[in-house]
């Protein structure tokens, strides 16, 4: 890591603004999510060494995947890149997943806008928003990426309640000296049988973030943007994203279209949808001690 004068930092910009005179300027990166996985979160405390070792890479393919961002001046396109599934390769979780399947999300950074289509339990939504805006701090810690210089920038991200991603094991301790006397009570103290009563999922995380001027775009790989330049690395709370390609100005342009299907909602309505179907879930399979994760 080193830092870099504000001369080196504008002859990047100056160098940089090649890639747009183009008329028809556009670009893809594509970047590899890697989500890492507490298996206690899975009562893997209960299980052993080779059950843990089973069911993790069973949900390798869920947490490991790839992404094409496909950007110009103000859209993109950040979509799940296709590949041929293994005959009966985990099935169950290919399964339970689908129920929660996600097309490309559209971002116009000139609109503050961004759209998906998302397809939960057979139903069709388009979750339409304004884009979440992170209030970036700007460090003077650089590193490659590739070909590319990067610029540290950090922000702290609130996290969707129903953001399984960043879900963690409670910790009861901290949760009976807030409750104080209360948790000495009866009811606090029964144990419950399901797994959710000992999940909880964070207010706020600390993402990082690495752009580069290089190529001047006001993009980043899913929700994330802002930055003075293309985001090609972000580490949020268990996941991390990092830009493995870039190709500038590719021989075949592609479309960046505008998603259109499906009942129109906020993501705080879509949100809200998952939540109360879960419970519903809960409640049918989970008895009375159905469990509601809570959050710190």
């Amino acid at each position: 890591m080193k830092s870099i004068s504000i001369k080196f930092c504008i002859a990047l910009l100056v160098l940089s603004s090649n890639f747009l005179n183009a008329q028809d300027f556009q670009g893809k990166a594509y970047y590899q999510s890697k989500t890492t996985v507490d298996m206690d979160n899975f009562g893997g405390n209960q299980m052993s060494e080779e059950q843990k070792k089973m069911i993790a890479e069973r949900m390798k393919s869920m947490f490991e995947k790839t992404y094409i961002l496909t950007f110009n001046r103000t859209e993109s396109s950040y979509k799940e890149e296709e590949k041929l599934d293994t005959p009966g390769q985990d099935g169950g979780f290919r399964m339970m997943m689908g129920n929660f399947t996600g097309g490309a999300q559209y971002k116009n950074v000139k609109s503050s806008q961004m759209l998906q289509e998302q397809e939960f339990f057979g139903k069709q939504f388009l979750v339409k928003d304004s884009l979440p805006k992170l209030d970036w701090k700007m460090e003077s810690e650089t590193k490659q990426i590739g070909q590319y210089t990067c610029f540290k920038a950090t922000a702290v991200k609130k996290v969707d309640e129903m953001d399984f991603t960043n879900m963690r094991r409670r910790n009861r301790d901290n949760d009976e000296k807030k409750d104080g006397d209360k948790a000495k009570d009866s009811s606090k103290a029964e144990v419950s049988d399901n797994p959710m009563d000992d999940i909880e999922i964070p207010k706020e995380i600390i993402v990082t973030a690495w752009y580069t001027p290089q190529i001047p775009i006001n993009q980043g790989p899913g929700e994330y943007w802002g930055l003075p330049g293309l985001i090609l690395e972000v580490s949020s709370g268990r996941t991390t994203i990092l830009c493995s390609k870039i190709v500038i100005n590719p021989e075949e342009k592609e479309e960046i279209k505008v998603p259109s299907k499906g009942k129109e909602v906020t993501q705080k309505e879509y949100s809200d949808i998952m939540k109360k179907k879960i419970e519903e879930m809960q409640e049918m399979y989970g008895g009375r001690g159905r469990g509601n994760f809570r959050r710190n």
